[in-house]
């Protein structure tokens, strides 16, 4: 499913002979900012970014998460991932994702890419409510949920991986 996202497109993380995105996510992966907020995945090499790239393909058949490339539109290189995870369409639930490449960050490209995947989220696939979950010090997801239209719910109960606080943002159809 690709997703036209006007300055940016929405696609399948790919691995193949015309598209290759393994080694940016290996690059992406090894950025200091990225891996203090993304914590469950380790890419470190092509073996493992293959798997991450047959994993999302996986989740989508099983209807557990929605995950797009965001790719720049002439030359389909990866900026960053945009997702739908947690899907439970029978509630009508999911909570949104959002990574950026430290080469595209501060171009508008993850708020972009969400309101993108939540027109798809809220009319492809019929939800009712995305929720959106960062660390209190990542003040960029923070302005990410303000331009996506999410709504403060407030801090979590339980601490992120790190020990920081998560705060929870929520939006409705």
């Amino acid at each position: 499913m690709e997703i036209n996202a006007g300055e940016y497109y929405l696609r399948q993380l790919r691995a193949d002979k015309a598209l290759d995105d393994r080694p940016a996510l290996v690059a992406a992966f090894a950025d200091p900012t990225h891996r203090k907020y993304v914590l469950n995945y380790r890419l470190r090499d092509l073996a493992e970014a293959t798997e991450y790239v047959a994993l999302r393909a996986a989740q989508w058949a099983g209807d557990e998460r929605c995950s797009w490339a965001v790719a720049e539109p002439t030359t389909g290189d990866l900026l960053g991932e945009v997702g739908l995870r947690d899907l439970d369409l029978d509630t009508g639930y999911a909570e949104a994702s959002v990574w950026v490449r430290a080469a595209s960050r501060g171009k508008g490209v993850a708020s972009t890419a969400l309101n993108a995947a939540l027109r798809f989220g809220f009319g492809g696939l019929g939800l009712r409510e995305v929720s959106y979950r960062y660390e209190e010090t990542n003040e960029v997801s923070a302005s990410v949920a303000r331009k996506c239209g999410f709504t403060l719910v407030g801090p979590e109960l339980d601490p992120a991986p790190t020990g920081e606080r998560l705060i929870r943002w929520r939006r409705t159809a």
